[in-house]
């Protein structure tokens, strides 16, 4: 299944259905009143959240959903049934516009947002008995339902996020430290979608995100641009990955958080650490001071991979 985190799609809640004119007629009863019952209200349309989906994939196939209309009233007072809502379910992480405006976002499983509110039924002619006017002929008519075009896009959940340039080993080291099989080869961008993996021990589950190569520009859309930049805004801690076997790793570090700062400065808010790789190519192993706490790892060869979990493990913002 492909990895969508944006779709827009189109969404009309049911019409609320007629209220009825009738009068009572009975054997026995000469002078019946009105008795037109009321229409019942349409279906709303309501987005629900998901924790097995990853992507919206599923609403770029299918982008047109309604809910169920309201039934007309009937005679002997009898009400029309209300439409049946409709429940579109969608990833954990989604932010939902109306019309260009924010309406709401969806973070746990089986929350739901009203994204249509159905229309309100018409009332039938014994609503309208006065003094003056004993047996009226007069109903109303149910309300349209809402229609409205939404944009749905999706932030990914992850409690961890790994950054850094292409070919850095992100999704090495996912593979390492999670039960994640994402693809891996020796070219640039060999991740185009996030990859998500979980780190499990005794206690908990950490949600681990292999995010797309980052390069120079990506804030401006350069590369995969921010198209991704955007799944690192939910995740609490962010891992910098460095090739240290190339020239120059900290012009790497460097332009990594300059990128946030230009995306989002939120980001450099972010509590992160540093990880230099592939310390297996190196004969000596050069040391830095930086702001963050560094490992020095090989993802590929698993050196310091158990010193890194265990990090991750035993920190507290992880743990809820």
């Amino acid at each position: 299944m492909k990895f969508i985190d944006e779709a827009v799609i189109y969404v009309e809640a049911g019409p609320g259905g007629n209220g009825c004119i009738s009068f009572r007629r009975e054997k026995f009863v000469p002078k019946g009143g009105p008795d037109g019952g009321d229409g019942g209200d349409g279906g709303s349309v309501y987005l629900i959240g998901e924790k097995n989906l990853q992507t919206l994939y599923d609403l770029k196939l299918k982008p047109h959903y309604k809910a169920g209309r309201g039934m007309h009233g009937k005679g002997k007072g009898m009400n029309g049934r209300s439409g049946k809502d409709r429940y579109i379910p969608v990833p954990l992480g989604v932010e939902v516009y109306k019309n260009d405006k924010f309406i709401g976002e969806i973070l746990e499983h089986k929350q739901t947002l009203l994204v249509a509110k159905g229309g309100k039924g018409g009332r039938g002619n014994r609503h309208f008995v006065t003094s003056t006017n004993q047996a009226p002929r007069i109903a109303e008519e149910g309300k349209p339902g809402e229609k409205c075009k939404l944009k749905i896009i999706l932030k990914l959940i992850s409690q961890v996020g790994i950054v850094g340039f292409p070919n850095a080993g992100k999704s090495t080291l996912l593979a390492a430290m999670t039960n994640a099989h994402p693809e891996i080869a020796d070219y640039p961008f060999t991740t185009l979608t996030p990859n998500l993996g979980v780190l499990k021990d005794n206690f908990k589950n950490i949600v681990i995100a292999d995010m797309p190569g980052i390069i120079e520009g990506a804030h401006k859309g350069k590369g995969l641009g921010i198209r991704f930049l955007r799944h690192i805004e939910r995740t609490r801690l962010l891992v910098l990955l460095i090739d240290l076997s190339v020239d120059a790793p900290l012009k790497q570090y460097k332009a990594l958080l300059n990128e946030f700062k230009r995306y989002s400065p939120a980001l450099l808010e972010k509590p992160r650490i540093v990880v230099f790789n592939k310390i297996d190519l190196l004969e000596k192993i050069p040391e830095f001071k930086l702001e963050e706490k560094i490992f020095y790892i090989s993802a590929l060869k698993k050196i310091g991979i158990d010193e890194l979990t265990n990090y991750l493990k035993n920190e507290d913002f992880l743990k809820n």
